[in-house]
């Protein structure tokens, strides 16, 4: 797939999957991609979230999480949603708005109970896991690969 122009991410809370994969993009692909993340409801950034993107050098500690009605640009070439939640949402808006919209199943970290470092591994592995796809979305250079 060719690198899309606008890409907007989305999950349930706009607290951990959809700004890690926001955050991820934007420090691969800089600014060749607008992009842009947002939660089906409102939430609250989740600080494993931050400590688990703050491992690879990449802050996101000052993302204010949104939802689908607080984004201010819609016209997006590429909807990822990461909860079933969150694709309903992304379908309903291919009603108003042409775009695609794909389903990354990603699991939710949030549900993860246990002591600091169960949950943090639990984030790893989400942050993992979104910074793979994001790569081969696009066919990245195996330089970007982890």
């Amino acid at each position: 797939m060719a690198l899309p122009g606008s890409v907007l991410f989305s999950c349930t809370f706009n607290a951990a999957r959809s700004p890690m994969a926001e955050a991820i993009m934007k420090h691969l692909y800089g600014h060749r991609v607008y992009v842009d993340s947002a939660g089906v409801r409102p939430g609250e950034l989740i600080g494993f979230a931050v400590a688990v993107m703050d491992e690879i050098g990449i802050d996101m500690a000052r993302h204010k999480p949104k939802t689908f009605d607080q984004i201010e640009d819609t016209s997006f070439d590429l909807v990822i949603t990461l909860s079933p939640e969150a694709q309903h949402k992304a379908v309903d808006l291919t009603r108003t708005m042409h775009c695609e919209v794909l389903f990354w199943h990603t699991f939710d970290a949030t549900a993860v109970h246990g002591n600091r470092e169960a949950i943090l591994d639990a984030f790893r592995t989400v942050r993992d896991t979104l910074w793979q796809r994001i790569v081969e979305l696009a066919d990245a250079p195996a330089a970007l690969r982890r």
